[in-house]
């Protein structure tokens, strides 16, 4: 255990069969924390138990040697940085190595100077190929993402456009009761562009930036009572009803507040979107000693069991009309299952096509960071 605000040690694994050597690398290696195995077995059963960060392996060893113990850990953990040490300057041997993706090799007798550099090296070419992972997963993150945007914002910028290129034509009557629809129509058209704008602004923010955990102690029924002032006009729009009692006392719960706000706005919206006219949305606070708990149901369309495991995927979106118009970019439930997990709590959702949805966020009373 590291003591707070001191970054832990990498972790280093010496397999070989000699102990002395074992015993000088511990010794010597103090930039690591080192672990010990006398065979490729034994370092595989250890591997299963340890977050080892490197492997520095012999390869004359008997039951499982070097050679294969390398294989074995690149085929299950590719990115673990793996060192062979080898007695012999055996061209072959080398080549099997690198080929089994050794990140580098070192020929006894070793020099402890020269085996801290390759170690060092190692390590530091594996922290670069792991950012230039992350940097591809960006890269195709926004991508995605860009590709979404374009495909969203084309049907409401499309619509109104063809409206406008009608009145310019002199084709629309004002007086033609028909016009008022398509007012109407292109009206709602405007107000979809307007969120998906400000959908775009925040969720490129989120994506780019991540926010930091920030828990402070405070009444989730006044965050809930604030929300729900700002969101009742949506429910009275759709012609819903809300049920909600609020319970005569809850502690309070350590919360970051913009990402609480954020969860609980998402699954409320998630709940209008998919319930129809005449529909009812209900909202449930509780806690015991140890959690609160937040549940929302809905009388709505419901969601088909083979898209359950789906819809907390980044740009998943529950299409029940088969419509390809659903609003939003997929994002919501995708950061309400992380804001919950910062949190260290957990999300369930139920749904029956048919019968509507319910989703249960509990959340632990602990302490505040």
């Amino acid at each position: 255990m590291s003591i707070e605000g001191t970054p832990a040690l990498p972790v280093l694994l010496v397999v070989d069969d000699a102990e002395v050597i074992r015993q000088l690398c511990a010794h010597a290696l103090t930039d690591f924390r080192t672990l010990q195995a006398a065979n490729g077995r034994e370092a595989l059963a250890l591997l299963e138990q340890e977050a080892v960060d490197l492997v520095l392996t012999d390869v004359m060893m008997p039951d499982i040697d070097g050679l294969e113990l390398l294989r074995r850990i690149k085929e299950k953990t590719p990115n673990r940085v793996v060192v062979v040490m080898t007695g012999f300057a055996d061209r072959d041997i080398i080549l099997q190595a690198l080929k089994a993706n050794a990140d580098d090799f070192i020929t006894k007798p070793i020099n402890l100077l020269q085996l801290r550099n390759v170690l060092r090296k190692a390590m530091e070419r594996q922290q670069l190929r792991e950012e230039l992972i992350e940097l591809k997963g960006m890269d195709r993150l926004k991508a995605e993402f860009l590709g979404l945007v374009s495909h969203k914002l084309k049907t409401p910028v499309t619509s109104v456009s063809l409206f406008l290129q009608n009145i310019a034509a002199g084709s629309v009557d004002p007086r033609d009761p028909a016009c008022q629809e398509v007012v109407a129509l292109a009206q709602g058209e405007l107000e979809n562009l307007q969120q998906l704008i400000r959908d775009l602004l925040f969720y490129s923010d989120l994506i780019l930036l991540p926010p930091p955990l920030r828990r402070r102690r405070c009444h989730p029924l006044d965050r809930v009572t604030l929300l729900l002032k700002e969101l009742l006009p949506e429910l009275s729009k759709h012609g819903l009803e809300l049920v909600f009692t609020p319970p005569p006392s809850l502690p309070e719960v350590p919360l970051d507040r913009s990402q609480f706000d954020f969860i609980l706005r998402a699954l409320l919206l998630n709940a209008i979107k998919f319930t129809p006219r005449g529909g009812k949305v209900v909202l449930e606070l509780e806690a015991t000693t140890e959690q609160f708990t937040l549940r929302i149901s809905d009388n709505g369309v419901g969601i088909v069991a083979d898209e359950l495991p789906k819809v907390f995927e980044k740009f998943y979106q529950v299409d029940p009309h088969h419509s390809g118009q659903v609003r939003g970019f997929g994002l919501g439930l995708y950061y309400v299952q992380e804001f919950v997990q910062r949190h260290g709590g957990t999300i369930q959702l139920v749904s029956s096509p048919g019968v509507g949805t319910t989703v249960t966020v509990t959340l632990p009373l602990g302490e505040t960071e």
